[in-house]
């Protein structure tokens, strides 16, 4: 089921973009030895949700925010393919087709977290149809997309005016997972190491639960993420954060002999420590 995000244009829309289509070329790198689904040009932002199987279902349910540097969303490798596993142990997913490439260049996030948090919302409301739990409704993403998904969850204030009552419910998730997120550090001289985070990374103790995931060799900075839990940490938010030695950047979740890909297996212990995989 694909449901458009907005009832009209989104927020600060004035011209459309070429067609939406696939960038991927027979020269982009490969994950895992597959080809991945590279979507430009995103201006008509939809959800996506992948029911979990009735037999399994939690009641709990993911927004799920691909990377791709603001510029592409890796559609299949960090949307449909998590929706899938979600579903397997329970979850319902929910792939959010964000607007791409940015709109705004000093707030390159804005307008994919104008789309998460309408979609947030949009999920509480169609809950009772989606058999998902209001107050279980977490965020995930990758790269880019965590980003997103980490300021959808930081901020207390929605980015954009009211457009209808959808926008009267929460905009934000109940938890947050962020897979080598990016975006989330200040800006440093070449060599040097990031050692504070931007301004608008203003946790405190309303900001959900995290699970955070990094390699130590990631050229997205590893300080993303070390440096988010560390925040969290001060304002007693709970949070887990695994830093893997090796593994680089924009694996997803498909498996290799990397131990970094073994991530969704922990992500699936935590969500079961958070209460999430029970039945309700």
């Amino acid at each position: 089921m694909t449901l458009s995000l907005w009832p009209g244009r989104p927020p600060g829309e004035t011209e459309p973009l070429p067609e939406e289509a696939d960038t991927t070329t027979p020269e982009d790198r490969l994950v895992a030895g597959k080809r991945v689904i590279r979507l430009g040009n995103v201006s008509t932002p939809t959800l996506t949700v992948y029911p979990a199987p009735p037999g399994n279902a939690t009641g709990t349910a993911i927004v799920i925010c691909p990377g791709g540097g603001h510029h592409i969303l890796a559609y299949d490798l960090e949307g449909t393919e998590v929706a899938t596993w979600l579903n397997s142990i329970g979850v319902t997913g929910i792939v959010l087709k964000y607007r791409v490439p940015a709109r705004n260049p000093e707030r390159r996030w804005q307008a994919a977290v104008q789309d998460a948090q309408r979609a947030m919302s949009m999920a509480r409301e169609n809950s009772t149809d989606w058999e998902i739990d209001p107050q279980r409704i977490g965020i995930l993403g990758f790269s880019a997309g965590g980003q997103t998904a980490a300021l959808s969850a930081i901020f207390s204030k929605r980015q954009y005016k009211l457009v209808d009552d959808t926008d009267r419910l929460s905009a934000r998730p109940n938890f947050a997972a962020l897979i080598y997120t990016g975006g989330l550090t200040a800006k440093v001289d070449e060599g040097e190491r990031p050692s504070s985070l931007v301004e608008e990374v203003a946790v405190d103790g309303d900001t959900p639960p995290m699970f955070l995931v990094h390699a130590h060799d990631d050229p997205v900075p590893v300080e993303n993420s070390v440096l988010l839990y560390l925040a969290l940490r001060r304002a007693d938010v709970p949070a887990e954060l695994h830093v893997f030695a090796s593994g680089g950047h924009g694996y997803g979740l498909r498996g290799t002999a990397d131990p970094v890909t073994a991530w969704p297996n922990l992500l699936a212990a935590w969500l079961k420590t958070q209460g999430c995989l029970t039945s309700r």
